[in-house]
């Protein structure tokens, strides 16, 4: 069984930062791609910042310039990081990690984390 559990979300003011952490657990082991999606009341679930492999990130538009995805390389460590710089209001969402890795057996998979709330308002 693979965990994902996301931390980090909070209410923060328009222009403010916030860096939501997602921690994979359990029998993962290797990871092919990683991501955060988010998903706004009334809105479906979108894709935000992606790491497919070794390959550079990708990035909605809406974020570009302003959120930087990354890993924890270390060994043994399935960490993503999603630093949110200048947030606006329209930020405003659940936020979701997505791996997509081998689990037991080297099975590969899709893993979810529960979702971390982020309010950017004044």
């Amino acid at each position: 069984q693979v965990q994902v559990a996301e931390s980090g979300g909070g209410l923060v003011q328009p222009g403010g930062s916030l860096r939501l952490s997602c921690t994979a657990s359990g029998s993962l082991l290797a990871i092919n791609t990683v991501a955060w999606y988010r998903q706004a009341p009334g809105n479906q679930r979108e894709l935000v910042a992606r790491i497919i492999g070794e390959s550079s990130p990708n990035y909605a538009d809406s974020v570009k310039d302003r959120f930087t995805i990354s890993r924890d390389n270390a060994p043994n460590t399935n960490t993503v990081y999603l630093q949110m710089n200048n947030l606006k209001p329209e930020d405003t969402a659940v936020y979701y990690c997505y791996i997509r890795g081998y689990g037991s057996g080297w099975l590969l998979d899709n893993f979810w984390g529960r979702g971390t709330q982020v309010t950017v308002s004044s």
